[in-house]
Parts: C-alpha cells; structure tokens; sequence
C-alpha cells in the first residue's frame, strides 16, 4: 500500500524563523553595508522569504529595514575615523582635512633647462562634392 502524501500545508521547504537573534544580526549586516544579496545568502533565504519574516515581525519590508539602519553604520564608521585623527593618525587627519575642509595637495612642477618643441600639421583637403 502507499504511503499517504502530506496534507496540504505540509509540504515544501521548512520554515526559516527569523528570531531575534537572527534579526539582530540582519541588522548588524544592514549597518555595515551589506547588500540584499549577501543578507539572502547569509540567511539562506530568498528576498520574497526574507520581505515575508520580516512583515511576520511587524517591519514594513527589507528596504524600510535597510533605510532605517544604514546611516547608523555610516555615522558609526565616521566616528571611529574622527576618533583615530583625534588621536593623531596622520592618514585620518589628511584624508578628513581633504574631505570635509577642501584641502589639498599641493603638486610643484617646474622646468629646468630647455624645452625643444616641433610641431607638424598635415592639412588635408576635402573635394568640393559637397560631402565631408
């Protein structure tokens, strides 16, 4: 005799809980900057599964997710780097000075001596067909 199939309901992949855990780690990832992919792939989940766990938590979906924890990891990255040229690192002080105060290098490029410059100009003529 067969055996019964599952009842309907019953079958297909098992569930993929999105915990707490899980959750504190999905943000984790949003803060330093990974991508839909990568969360997927960590997760082993699909973006369709991963929008569905995250509205079973009461999240409006991953980008809403995304866009509420993204600057978090941003703000936090430019703290640790306003923290090391606080302390001195010459790397962080010109790259800041750079990037928030307008700085820059400044290139000295001087001739000495002479200079022998020639130039050649081929001119060409066109027929009068009117085409060029």
């Amino acid at each position: 005799m067969a055996k019964p199939g599952p009842k309907k309901g019953e079958g297909g992949r098992p569930v993929k809980p999105l915990g707490d855990d899980e959750l504190e780690k999905l943000i984790a990832m949003i803060r330093i900057q990974c991508t839909r992919d990568e969360i997927c792939g960590v997760f082993d989940m699909s973006d369709t599964t991963l929008n569905r766990r995250l509205k079973e938590r009461g999240e409006v979906n991953f980008e809403a997710l995304y866009k509420k924890h993204c600057d978090e990891g941003k703000a936090s990255l430019r703290r640790q780097q306003w923290a090391a040229a606080q302390k001195g690192n010459p790397t962080m002080l010109i790259w800041l000075g750079k990037q928030m105060l307008g700085q820059t290098d400044k290139v000295d490029t001087r001739l000495t001596g002479t200079l022998d410059v020639t130039e050649t100009v081929t001119v060409y003529q066109l027929p009068d067909n009117g085409r060029a």
